[in-house]
């Protein structure tokens, strides 16, 4: 079979716990897949970001947000699965800003093995939605497609409105930015508790303006998964 993403020939391994337990072949080959960086070890309790092993258990940036009382306790938790290395910055370009929706099926295990190691079935999964002008410049949702990839449903209970793009701003413009979502129609959130999923995770202000509209209508607690940590 031929690589996902270099497209080169390769001879997946079919071990035996593949064997025993039904599991896919990898659609990578060993080269590309190990580019990425999975991130373990020692991680920030509330972002997830990696850790010194001396370090604290909470990082600056998240301490930052906990000593703001507008924002503290918005979000229970965020876990990523991998490093913003430079083999994912240009995995990113490809898939999200040159439309190869295919891409995402290289993060099928890795991104569920997070998902129930670290929430499960207990949690309900919502997508960070675009809005439907950037839906219709895209073509396809990065975050619907991660969602697709877990084995549960996904729920589309967030809207959200046009906005420039959170990557042309600084730290402090995304703060300052209006909240850009609301409820899609009348969702059974109350007393539920909800995983947001989207691609990346950067300062922390997405998920959290995500999270709080959702609190807002009742959810009893909001974590996020993204597939990657800046």
């Amino acid at each position: 079979m031929n690589c996902l993403l270099c497209h080169s020939p390769y001879n997946p391994i079919a071990n035996w716990r593949r064997l025993l337990f039904l599991e896919d072949l990898d659609v990578l080959c060993p080269r590309c897949r190990g580019a990425f960086q999975l991130i373990d070890g020692c991680l920030c309790e509330m972002c997830g970001r990696s850790l010194e092993e001396s370090a604290p258990s909470i990082c600056a940036d998240c301490l930052d947000w906990e000593e703001d009382e507008r924002w503290r306790g918005v979000l229970a938790k965020n876990r990523s699965v991998y490093v913003y290395n430079e083999w994912m910055k240009e995995v990113i370009a490809l898939w999200k800003f040159r439309g190869d929706y295919a891409v995402a099926e290289a993060f099928r295990q890795p991104l569920t093995a997070v998902f129930r190691r670290d929430f499960g079935s207990g949690w309900h999964i919502v997508p960070i939605p675009l809005s439907p002008e950037r839906l219709h410049e895209r073509g396809f949702n990065q975050a619907e497609a991660l969602a697709r990839l877990l084995p549960f449903p996904s729920f589309p209970w967030l809207a959200r409105k046009h906005s420039e793009k959170q990557s042309k701003k600084s730290r402090r413009e995304r703060l300052e930015t209006d909240n850009p979502f609301f409820l899609s129609g009348h969702p059974p959130i109350n007393g539920k508790r909800i995983v947001l999923i989207d691609d990346i995770y950067t300062t922390g202000v997405t998920v959290r303006h995500a999270a709080r509209v959702l609190l807002e209508a009742g959810a009893a607690e909001v974590g996020s998964l993204t597939l990657v940590r800046a």
